[in-house]
């Protein structure tokens, strides 16, 4: 897992996260058995529970020396993953998915429905043990779910409008997917006890590192193969959502010839056709300078905070994350 090895300077990490995976599923155990399996399908699906390492993460950056974290920490990394994870079974529903991390989709297997019902009842946990960690931090999850909806409407308005706005784009990404990275950092300072400007500066660091990581995520979709993206490429163009690639390629001198595929539904060839075009602009590089500018603006965080292992290790991720999508192109 990309997070494990590039958070590999905290040697208790691989524990903690075993524990936050036990914690896990655990805190979906429902009175009902058929409700339980339900609630468990994605948690034992599994994934790279990049949230709650990043609360782990958060928590230590003032320590030398890596020690386990406490449990309202892991708790606390609970919490946001099933979050990440109730918005994973709606989303599912919203997009018609049929899978999710190599299995089924939930929506798939059970319909939408109980989809529905289930991601909701994942949120209801997340809130429940937010509540046992105080009222800021209920508080905190609580916004952050609205945000989510809000990112989530946002992209929603604008589906199949090339008129899409790189501000609304931006807009979007913020409240989908920064504000829950954000929240988990800020979670992971709360919870460790530090002071009130580390914790601050930790959420600004999670905000930025989520901004470059959707747009680093929204290139490879352009541009990386079905193998290294394990799906289809191109599938937010066959959902109609465009991202920051397409949005600069329309504003190019292919932008016509764009601008005619897109606004519709599109079919294998049209989406290739799109892609091609797309790619033979400089749309993608433009697009990676915007995530190095997050990028940067997430390492400038972290210099300011104490060197430990667990800051060269928040660090080394956000570097990774310009990797990533270079050596895809």
């Amino acid at each position: 897992m990309a997070l494990l090895s590039h958070l590999s300077a905290l040697p208790t990490l691989k524990n903690d996260l075993a524990l936050v995976e036990t914690k896990l599923e655990n805190s979906v155990v429902a009175k009902d058995p058929y409700l339980t399996e339900i609630a468990k399908h994605l948690i034992t699906a599994g994934g790279k529970r990049v949230r709650p390492g990043f609360t782990i993460a958060s928590s230590a950056v003032e320590q030398s020396n890596a020690v386990p974290v406490s449990d309202e920490v892991l708790m606390g990394g609970v919490a946001v993953e099933l979050v990440h994870l109730g918005s994973l079974y709606h989303d599912d529903v919203m997009d018609e998915a049929e899978m999710r991390r190599n299995v089924p989709s939930v929506n798939a297997v059970w319909g939408n429905h109980t989809a529905i019902l289930a991601g909701d009842f994942l949120l209801a946990r997340a809130s429940e043990i937010a509540a046992s960690l105080g009222t800021e931090i209920a508080g905190l999850l609580a916004r952050t779910i609205g945000e989510l909806c809000e990112g989530q409407i946002l992209e929603l308005q604008s589906t199949y409008k090339p008129s899409r706005t790189q501000e609304s784009y931006e807009q979007s990404i913020a409240g989908k997917t920064a504000s829950l990275l954000s929240t988990a950092c800020r979670i992971g300072g709360l919870t460790g006890g530090l002071e009130r400007h580390t914790v601050d500066q930790l959420t600004t660091f999670g905000h930025t590192y989520g901004m470059a990581f959707q747009i680093v995520d929204d290139i490879l979709d352009v541009i990386a193969s079905e193998d290294q993206l394990g799906k289809p490429a191109g599938n937010d163009l066959i959902e109609g959502v465009y991202t920051l690639p397409v949005l600069l390629a329309l504003e190019s001198d292919v932008g016509e010839q764009l601008q005619e595929l897109l606004g519709k539904e599109l079919s294998t060839d049209e989406r290739d056709r799109a892609l091609s075009l797309i790619r033979s602009t400089g749309a993608v590089e433009e697009a990676f300078t915007r995530a190095q500018f997050w990028a940067q603006k997430a390492k400038l965080e972290l210099e300011s905070l104490p060197s430990s292992p667990a800051t060269n290790a928040l660090s080394a991720a956000t570097n990774h994350l310009l990797d990533r999508a270079q050596s895809a192109s």
